[in-house]
């Protein structure tokens, strides 16, 4: 047994047999800002024999506060990059693969499928529920976390367990960014630190297990809760789904739901312009018998689009994350 190892290696829940099943697993990390920042170094140090990472982002100096596997010599640099040199120094011995690329409808299968748990470190509602689909096909484990302000969550779904969206049917009218609403580094590493912590108990098949758990934490009062969710029942209807802007066919209707402001051209030339409360406004009619695909930023519009679209009787539908 590695001497880099012993000291968790001596726990009776873990032992030589556990560090051998950290050593023979692969993890997935999607995201490689503040939260995986914090989940990659803990997995390599504790001996996790593969890690691949997919984040498409540069390193800004603004990251720097939250996310210190970087360093200023890495400015300007992939942090899928970064971090891998990073970890390679803390551990020789873990194979880092860095995938500098967006996480997406069309790569998050086979990327998903390679691994034994995935953690999605993006903060993005789109790639958290592309994710969720993809493990829930794939009975792969899913540790999911999120951070905004002062509070945050982490939970563990799918691989046998309810999914994200078992518990999380809906995504919000509108949701907030790091940019827009702030965020404290610390909030961000915590939660990335638990993260890692789930992924090592799931790893481990510690008992009791922590799949099905939920964990909310708000860290200006202190406050933090707990709850399980492995009762929580799939939805019965067709969940939304996300697609690649190359999935997009010449028989859909495509609705862009940006502004001219926003995005004065459309990757879709056909594209309808419209605002979302206009088509919950019913305000745009479109042609039933063509799937309708729903495009904005984040996934969020699209998500409220297609769900006003739901309601009125449509039936084919899907969404576009045009920039998460």
């Amino acid at each position: 047994m590695s001497e880099r190892y012993g000291r968790q290696s001596i726990l009776p829940e873990i032992g030589p047999g556990g560090q051998a099943r950290l050593d023979a697993a692969h993890v997935l990390v999607v995201g490689a800002g503040g939260l995986g920042c914090a989940v990659l170094p803990y997995l390599a140090a504790a001996g996790v024999g593969r890690l691949s990472i997919v984040d498409h982002d540069r390193v800004e100096e603004s990251n720097l506060h939250r996310q210190p596997l970087y360093r200023m010599s890495d400015l300007g640099a992939p942090k899928a990059r970064a971090a891998r040199a990073a970890l390679t120094g803390l551990n020789p011995g873990v194979k880092v693969d860095a995938h500098v690329a967006r996480l997406t409808p069309g790569n998050a299968s086979t990327l998903v499928t390679g691994a034994d748990v995935v953690v999605d470190a993006a903060d993005s509602f789109a790639v958290t529920y592309i994710l969720n689909d993809a493990c829930q096909t794939a009975g792969r484990v899913l540790v999911s976390a999120s951070v905004l302000g002062w509070s945050g969550y982490v939970g563990v779904f799918c691989g046998g367990g309810p999914s994200y969206r078992a518990v999380f049917p809906e995504l919000p009218r509108r949701a907030g960014s790091c940019a827009e609403s702030g965020v404290l580094g610390t909030a961000v590493g915590v939660m990335g630190t638990l993260q890692a912590h789930l992924v090592l108990a799931v790893l481990l098949d510690l008992a009791p297990t922590v799949r099905g758990r939920l964990l909310s934490l708000d860290f200006r009062t202190l406050h933090v809760g707990t709850v399980s969710f492995q009762g929580a029942a799939e939805p019965e209807e067709q969940p939304l789904p996300f697609i690649d802007a190359a999935e997009v066919t010449a028989d859909d209707v495509v609705v862009d739901l940006r502004s001219l402001a926003e995005a004065p051209v459309s990757p879709f030339a056909a594209a309808l312009r419209v605002d979302v409360e206009a088509v919950e406004g019913a305000r745009v009619c479109l042609p039933r018998e063509r799937r309708a695909v729903l495009c904005c930023r984040s996934g969020l519009r699209a998500w409220r689009a297609a769900r006003a679209l739901q309601a009125a009787g449509y039936e084919r539908l899907a969404l576009v994350a045009l920039n998460e």
